[in-house]
């Protein structure tokens, strides 16, 4: 069954992937929506079903239905990587909800969200504000105290505080100024850094305002490889979240200056986002039939997850053990877009001392998906709530992510669990390691 519009005049892009569907339901035992309420149309074959229509003008993209059960899909396309069929799912949720936009603006706030979040420069005050706010321990202490069943502006707060780190681990989680002294950017005796930039790094948005330790961390352990990271400049958001949203031309829009960005430079582009890494490599398609599709599928090419370009130089050794317990939770766009699922546990493996632990549903999403927290709250919540049951019989004592949104989620979730597990980036802790 052919998805086909029946108007020639609506666009096809992106559903073509729902074609192999042959609705044998091997997805839903693997859609976290679906198991929070067991509606086969908050199921990935429901949806299928919901698209297909709308492809081809058998159902209206202001149906209310439609829209309902559209907006409760997190995106995590988990169902991609258990379909037997080989359905690619993700564009044709983004192409939907395209459609749906056209017909129900936007609210304000996410626009006007979309609109800080594209440019540095009119991130860098929101960014400055909520670090201060951050530093008088506010936002810990309404997280604290509102409990699980906490109101949206205390799950944002818990969210904030999750940015922060934590202190008295070696100096790991402290502001950039500090990580710069405990993790000097020098390089390993064994493995010189050669004489020009070879990786430059992809900074974003949220990852570069709220989790600037993650980038020093990247580029220290990349120096103790003997690789030096380099600047872009005129590089923008990656377009995620706006393509997530259905503001599908200001994503292309984004994409398009950051492929002239990073057109101008050499080498893998490192990136230390799953949500970012995975947008970046989707740029061929995004920009297809546009005079620079060339250009966006060379640099869609050169994109490496800071995991994947580290488990492929070894890592180094030199590492100095650490004596934790371990677990780690896949970003879904890591692990069902990008396909990347071994390169962290080399990491990990390879720090002495790690205790790496099983986390059960490690592979299934935490509820984060954007700005979907914010956006569906009660479903995130649901979601969250299984993770954070998981990770409670797992009992480590840190959970490592490779996305700052899933940081930010399932920090925000412990806190208000009262659980003591901590979380952090994988290349925290290599970073760490390599402190001596």
């Amino acid at each position: 069954m052919t998805t086909r519009p029946v108007n020639p005049s609506a666009p096809v892009k992106g559903f073509e992937g729902l074609d192999p569907c042959v609705h044998c339901g091997f997805c839903l035992p693997a859609c976290p929506t679906y198991e929070v309420t067991a509606d086969e149309a908050d199921s990935p074959r429901g949806r299928i079903v919901l698209m297909r229509a709308l492809a081809r003008g058998e159902m209206p993209a202001d149906d209310p239905s439609l829209q309902l059960h559209l907006d409760r899909c997190l995106g995590c396309r988990g169902c991609e990587s258990v379909c037997p069929a080989g359905v690619v799912f993700g564009p044709a949720l983004e192409a939907s909800r395209d459609l749906i936009a056209k017909t129900r603006p936007l609210p304000l706030s996410l626009r006007i969200a979309l609109w800080v979040l594209a440019r540095p420069a009119r991130q860098w005050l929101i960014w400055l504000l909520s670090r201060l706010f951050r530093a008088t321990g506010i936002p810990r202490r309404i997280a604290q105290s509102a409990g699980t069943d906490a109101p949206v502006v205390a799950q944002m707060m818990g969210m904030l505080e999750a940015t922060r780190g934590w202190e008295g681990w070696g100096g790991m989680g402290r502001d950039r100024e500090e990580w710069g002294r405990n993790y000097p950017h020098h390089p390993s005796p064994t493995h010189p850094i050669p004489p020009h930039p070879s990786s430059p790094l992809f900074r974003g948005c949220v990852q570069n305002g709220l989790f600037g330790r993650v980038h020093d961390a990247t580029i220290s352990t990349l120096a103790h490889n003997g690789v030096k990271v380099g600047e872009v400049h005129g590089q923008v958001c990656c377009g995620a979240l706006a393509a997530h949203a259905g503001a599908h031309d200001f994503a292309k829009r984004l994409a398009r200056e950051n492929v002239i960005a990073f057109a101008r430079s050499d080498g893998q582009i490192i990136v230390n986002s799953a949500g970012c890494g995975a947008m970046l490599r989707s740029y061929g398609d995004l920009l297809a039939g546009e005079e620079l599709e060339g250009e966006a599928r060379i640099v869609a090419s050169r994109v490496r997850d800071i995991s994947e370009a580290l488990a492929e130089l070894g890592p180094a050794k030199g590492m100095r053990p650490l004596s934790f317990r371990v677990a780690y939770d896949a970003p879904c766009h890591l692990l069902h877009a990008q396909k990347i699922s071994s390169a962290p546990l080399v990491l990990l493996d390879a720090i002495p001392g790690i205790t790496r632990v099983a986390l059960e549903g490690s592979e299934r999403c935490c509820g984060s998906a954007g700005l979907y927290s914010l956006l569906e709250p009660g479903m995130s919540r649901e979601v969250l709530r299984i993770k954070l049951d998981a990770i409670r019989r797992a009992a480590p004592d840190i959970v490592v992510t490779g996305n700052p949104g899933c940081v930010m989620q399932i920090g925000a979730g412990l806190l208000l669990d009262g659980q003591e597990t901590r979380v952090c980036h994988p290349v925290e802790l290599l970073a760490w390691s390599y402190q001596s």
